[in-house]
């Protein structure tokens, strides 16, 4: 990134509420057909908007196109049934109603190119495009046919490979994987994830980054958060084996959270989109909170690393809250790049 401090979100923005049921996961269309293709480009414009009314630095698609973070890019996938429901708990913490996986699960087509291509057409700004890990991937179906979440996960790997590349080839200039699972299965992420991941960057040559949070806002994992002690440190589980890898950029969550700062070390020589906006709750940081938070990360991570940015993704809260946020992010690191005399 040619600016010091490139700011982002890190995945979804609140969907306008003509075109989905606002402040909702899995939150189901209104519309439909080629009215529902319309109102996703007219979504992406809103979104891409008021990200540059904001003055943010990478620009994300706010994953307006897109029901759910995860299950978007497997309903494209053969070998998966999605009438046929189970019930399974994600992340070792709440329900869910989850597709099932009856056979071979492969490709078939692009998934997000299109929407990619059209966000590129609207901005000459740095993108970034967000794709589920396969661990949390993985995690977030019933698996009824290869019984082994490694043997699914490299599989998933290569569709997300496949997916990745056409995405670089439509521009893109950063491709993230969400993978919340990392906080849970460590053992899973050390035996095999992080080599899992590493295939399904395979090949690319744009920015790759990994985001591993703890969670949307919501009650489920409010609740989880709770239970943690005064010191999140599954960060320490894991990120000595990012460290080594490929990945480019680690994200975390910063803002609000109990992770010691000083495992940013743990990550050393990596860009770290650093979470400096709270997603769990409707109060709208001041331009010196995010600000303190970074100055505070800046003591374990090199500035020109440095990425100001969300902690997770902000679809649950209002549209007026996220503007807020939004504008709080970009003002919080004009504060640091005054100190620095940027």
């Amino acid at each position: 990134m040619k600016n010091l401090l490139p700011t982002s979100i890190v995945g979804s923005l609140p969907k306008p509420s003509w075109l989905a049921p606002p402040e909702k996961l899995w939150s189901p269309w209104k519309l439909e057909g080629d009215q529902l293709i319309e109102g996703k480009e007219d979504a992406l414009r809103i979104s891409l908007h008021e990200q540059h009314l904001a003055g943010l630095d990478i620009i994300s698609d706010g994953e307006q196109t897109r029901q759910h973070f995860v299950t978007t890019f497997i309903e494209h996938l053969s070998g998966v049934d999605f009438e046929n429901r189970k019930i399974v708990k994600i992340r070792d913490r709440y329900d869910a109603s989850v597709p099932v996986v009856v056979g071979e699960v492969a490709r078939q087509k692009s998934v997000f190119v299109d929407d990619a291509k059209f966000l590129r057409k609207q901005t000459n700004k740095p993108i970034k495009w967000a794709l589920p890990g396969p661990m949390t991937m993985v995690d977030t179906l019933y698996d009824d046919h290869y019984k082994s979440r490694e043997k699914l996960a490299w599989e998933f790997a290569k569709a997300l490979n496949e997916e990745a590349r056409e995405l670089q080839d439509a521009g893109v200039d950063i491709i993230q994987f969400d993978e919340p699972a990392f906080n849970v299965f460590f053992n899973e992420v050390n035996d095999w994830g992080m080599a899992v991941l590493e295939r399904a960057i395979e090949g690319l040559k744009c920015e790759t980054a990994i985001h591993i949070c703890y969670g949307y806002g919501i009650q489920a994992n409010t609740d989880w958060k709770k239970t943690l002690g005064s010191e999140w440190r599954q960060y320490e589980e894991i990120f000595p084996e990012i460290q080594k890898s490929n990945i480019d950029i680690v994200s975390l969550e910063c803002h609000n959270s109990c992770v010691p700062f000083d495992l940013i070390e743990l990550v050393r020589g990596k860009k770290v989109m650093v979470g400096a906006i709270d997603v769990a709750t409707n109060t709208i940081e001041t331009p010196e909170e995010v600000a303190a938070t970074l100055r505070r990360a800046l003591e374990f991570v090199n500035i020109e690393n440095l990425y100001p940015s969300t902690n997770c993704g902000m679809a649950p809260l209002s549209r007026s809250v996220a503007r807020g946020k939004l504008n709080a992010l970009s003002a919080g690191a004009a504060i640091i790049r005054k100190e620095f005399g940027m």
